[in-house]
């Protein structure tokens, strides 16, 4: 569903984005238009700058501190795609973009994607389950299936044996090492 949705996104986009400039441009002319993606253009620049740094300072300070940064991550991030949308020339993009950079639209923003990335790992882990049902050979959380590396345990084991892979074999030891003489 989400590889349909990015492709015609891909291919809609453009056509959406030529339609509203034209209709802008009649509406305004021609010249005031380029001028509006002009001025939409160097202003995002110059935001996207701003919010930039403030990211990577608030960052930089939250790894300092040694804290996980998972809201600074997510601004950063957000503050690169917005200024990719904001220099792709079009009126949506950089609307979708000044949503991305802007400091009170930002936590907005981050808390739907935050959600809609939960609500996409919630149905993966859900997948997953399915394929590999709990108690299949290999299916904890290091398994790699059924014919992963680790596999369960034999139940004949003392009760002293610690779980994990198991390497059955028996201890040497030599009785003269030839460096000890």
């Amino acid at each position: 569903m989400l590889p349909l949705a990015l492709v015609l996104a891909f291919l809609l986009t453009p056509v959406l984005e030529i339609y509203l400039l034209v209709q802008v441009g009649e509406a305004i002319g021609a010249w005031p238009t380029v001028g509006l993606l002009v001025a939409e253009t160097l202003l995002g620049g110059w935001i996207v700058r701003r919010e930039g740094r403030r990211a990577w300072r608030s960052l930089q300070e939250t790894v300092r501190r040694g804290v996980v940064p998972d809201r600074e991550l997510g601004d950063a991030a957000l503050v690169m795609a917005g200024g990719v949308l904001l220099l792709i020339p079009g009126l949506i993009t950089d609307v979708l973009g000044l949503a991305f950079v802007l400091p009170f639209t930002r936590p907005l923003v981050r808390r739907v994607a935050s959600r809609y990335a939960a609500r996409r790992m919630r149905i993966a882990g859900d997948r997953a389950s399915m394929t590999f049902p709990p108690g299949a050979a290999g299916s904890g959380p290091a398994g790699f299936g059924p014919f992963g590396p680790f596999r369960p345990a034999a139940d004949d084991r003392d009760p002293g044996t610690p779980r994990g892979p198991v390497v059955r074999g028996e201890v040497v030891e030599e009785d003269d090492h030839p460096s000890r003489t």
